[in-house]
């Protein structure tokens, strides 16, 4: 396997270069691109995108870290959440790069649950736009001790709440002074300064400890396989993920800004057609969701203008002829012009990650012009485990480990199935405060990921399921929930489903049970109003007839229907418990 893997790896990675830590990122990236655009933002909703530099950039983090510096925040642990926009990129920056630990939280938290985390983490001071600036408000009465809170809105200090934008003016002057007490503070690339909660309610999150070595590697290494600038001038990618986590901002955020592309950030999901349209965006790296929702509309607008045949012939030919040629897929945009226009015209690439995708999503949109690949991690990994190079990508693969990333099944089955473990420089430090967790998920350096998958012949990873989720039947034979839920996404009737295993209390056998929440809006277009008996009927039909294509004990053997969505996290993931 090893072989299979050097062997394409030899057909050529992409130049890059060593970094040590963020700081490093930060520094060279800003001497390397200069005044070329690094951000594009926008100073009201609806307005136009503005540019900002490479160089304003390191000088807006350096400012900044001086004022904190100067508030006596040295060493201490920062908060920072708000939507997706420059101050918080800076803000995060700021604190890691020779201040302290910055934390950042989830906008989506109630009041009640950032209190808990505020303390948990032993935050001295919070950085907050001013969308969640009433939660921020509740939670303070629940905090113990006292929190300095620094607005990113504010254009003065009001009260005890300090400005970030006079923070930077301060900080610029205390430079041209020359103060460089920030400038010049070394990063310890080993040691913590991130502090990650991962998703979950409070109670079962854990705070993940990641250090610059780990995100800097990652970054360093990620690039290897995928080039965001396509060595063809600037890129544009769009920030739509939120930036507390870490897929986010380590893949999105920091490699785009060490490769030398740009990002646009986006103001909200139903503005991502129209950002990228105006940003002019290439590129998107994003969760399962956002594709698959962008995949369904384009193929609903096919079938009503009466086209869809015309395309998936057009999409058979593409395939077949993309095996003797890889170049082909390069050469249809323009049999798929609508399908570009819908997505703003400009895009070349999209990297789904976070959770699996559906293969036919990624063979589709290749087979129209666009590179589409995945790839697979987890925060513990700062956060990329494995990824498909942009050159010899597989649809249902997660991908092929990153270089300098050892990756082992553990204890596989018959059919050389076992959970993930990985070895490398971006495995976290540990979970914050909680040795015995962290001793029971890295023994002997290696990471046990709590994920099943295996190797294909070519060292290709693929992800079955996650270990906790398995349904072991009374013979012994393991079913993936996820597996069973990727044929049942197949019907174009189940929105969202959720597979279980469920005690049959006449024999005690595990059930496989469908939780679904039908798409009565495609019911509604392709069947007519139906009544709840007749949707019944219809989803038991489709189970049945997807059933078929699966080894009969993995087949759905009950089902009940939801009224309403899966609750989901902030990066669209369903939660499952």
């Amino acid at each position: 396997m090893q072989k299979a893997i050097e062997k394409r790896l030899q057909e050529g990675m992409y130049p890059v270069r060593q970094v040590t830590d963020l700081k490093d990122i930060l520094n060279s990236s800003a001497e390397l691109f200069g005044e070329r655009t690094a951000y594009l933002y926008k100073e009201r909703l609806g307005g136009d995108y503005l540019p900002i530099s490479f160089r304003q950039v390191r000088d807006d983090v350096n400012a900044l870290g001086t004022a904190l510096l100067d508030e006596g925040l040295s060493g201490m642990r920062i908060g920072v959440t708000g939507e997706n926009r420059y101050e918080w990129v800076i803000s995060y920056l700021a604190v890691a790069n020779g201040l302290g630990v910055v934390v950042p939280l989830d906008r989506e938290l109630p009041a009640h649950e950032i209190a808990a985390l505020i303390d948990r983490a032993e935050l001295s001071a919070l950085i907050y736009s001013s969308k969640v600036e009433q939660k921020i408000l509740e939670a303070l009465p629940l905090v113990e001790k006292p929190v300095m809170l620094i607005s990113m809105d504010s254009e003065r200090r009001q009260g005890q709440t300090l400005s970030l934008s006079e923070l930077i003016q301060s900080g610029r002057r205390r430079i041209a002074e020359g103060k460089r007490h920030f400038i010049d503070a070394t990063v310890d690339p080993e040691k913590m300064n991130m502090l990650l909660f991962t998703s979950g309610t409070t109670g079962l999150a854990k705070g993940v400890m990641l250090c610059h070595r780990n995100i800097a590697s990652n970054i360093y290494n990620m690039s290897k396989y995928v080039d965001l600038t396509v060595r063809q001038g600037q890129q544009i990618g769009l920030s739509m993920l939120p930036m507390h986590h870490t897929y986010e901002f380590t893949c999105t955020i920091m490699a785009s800004f060490y490769q030398g592309a740009t990002i646009a950030f986006c103001e909200g999901l139903k503005y991502v057609v129209k950002n990228m349209e105006e940003a002019k965006v290439t590129y998107i790296i994003a969760v399962p969701l956002v594709f698959e929702n962008m995949h369904q509309k384009i193929w609903n607008q096919a079938e009503k203008s009466k086209k869809a045949d015309k395309m998936r012939t057009a999409i058979r030919m593409i395939r077949t002829l993309s095996h003797i040629d890889k170049k082909i897929q390069k050469r249809t945009m323009r049999l798929f012009k609508e399908v570009h226009a819908a997505l703003g015209g400009h895009v070349r690439l999209m990297v789904a990650g976070a959770a699996p995708i559906n293969p036919a999503v990624i063979n589709d949109f290749n087979a129209m012009g666009i590179t589409m690949l995945q790839g697979y991690g987890m925060t513990e990994c700062s956060p990329i485990i494995a990824l498909n190079p942009d050159w010899c990508a597989k649809a249902a693969a997660a991908g092929l480990p990153l270089p300098e990333t050892e990756v082992r099944i553990s204890e596989p089955d018959e059919n050389n199935i076992g959970e993930i473990i990985c070895r490398s420089e971006s495995v976290m430090l540990g979970y914050y405060k909680d040795p015995e967790e962290t001793a029971n998920v890295i023994r002997d350096g290696w990471l046990y990921t709590g994920d099943y998958g295996y190797f294909d012949k070519d060292g290709y990873l693929y992800i079955t399921g996650r270990k906790k989720n398995v349904i072991v039947t009374k013979n012994g034979k393991n079913i993936f929930p996820e597996e069973v839920e990727f044929y049942l996404n197949r019907s174009p009737f189940i929105g969202e489903v959720v597979v279980t295993g469920e005690t049959d209390e006449d024999t005690g056998e595990s059930i496989v049970w469908a939780n679904i929440f039908p798409d009565r809006e495609a019911i509604l277009e392709q069947k007519g109003a139906l009544s709840e008996d007749a949707i019944r009927a219809l989803l038991k039909g489709e189970i049945d007839r997807l059933n078929e294509e699966m080894p009969f004990y993995k087949r759905v053997k009950r089902f009940r229907i939801r009224e309403t969505e899966f609750d989901k996290t902030t990066t669209r993931k369903i939660k499952r418990w």
